[in-house]
């Protein structure tokens, strides 16, 4: 995503870094993202690839309106934040496609969204923020489980229905 020179201010001058971020993604459900700050470019690249792979979460994908075809779009509204970045992805109809800034907009296609809206606040010019916002928001995707992921309800009789007859001897008596 992005590779950019971080210094820091020492008595004989200034110490140059590099500082690295990185996601690796499938395209299909898996998304993991990596920083990493070091001496030398290659160094930092090589780091924050070694920490996105540790950092790999799922993605849940669900519809907009019927379920007909694949998932194509986050489940619900979520929302995400990292320093003063707020993200907040918002479903979107089958062919509308990926409505917000292109670095977003590289991280749900890593991730395999197809369609989503999106509203950004904050200093999005600090790339940084803006892509682990975006990550925090879909990490939030399996974090709520809304009602089509509850499977059957386990439905137990009322204790009064079984225990109606020990019930029912004590009255009588």
């Amino acid at each position: 995503m992005q590779v950019k020179p971080v210094q820091k201010q020492t008595k004989a001058g200034q110490r140059t870094r590099f500082k690295a971020h990185v996601i690796i993604g499938d395209g299909m459900n898996y998304l993991g993202l990596g920083w990493k700050c070091h001496k030398e470019v290659q160094g930092a690249i090589k780091g924050s690839i070694i920490m996105a792979k540790t950092n790999i979460i799922p993605i849940r994908k669900g519809y907009w309106g019927n379920k007909i075809g694949e998932c194509h779009t986050v489940p619900y509204k979520v929302t995400g934040k990292s320093g003063s970045v707020k993200v907040r992805l918002i479903p979107a109809p089958k062919g509308t496609g990926i409505v917000c800034p292109p670095v977003s907009k590289k991280v749900l296609q890593f991730a395999g969204i197809q369609d989503v809206y999106s509203k950004t606040s904050g200093k999005t010019r600090t790339r940084g923020n803006f892509v682990k916002a975006t990550y925090a928001c879909l990490e939030n995707t399996y974090k709520f489980m809304n009602p089509d992921f509850w499977g059957a309800p386990d439905i137990k009789a009322h204790p009064f229905e079984v225990h109606q007859a020990s019930l029912d001897k004590h009255e009588r008596k």
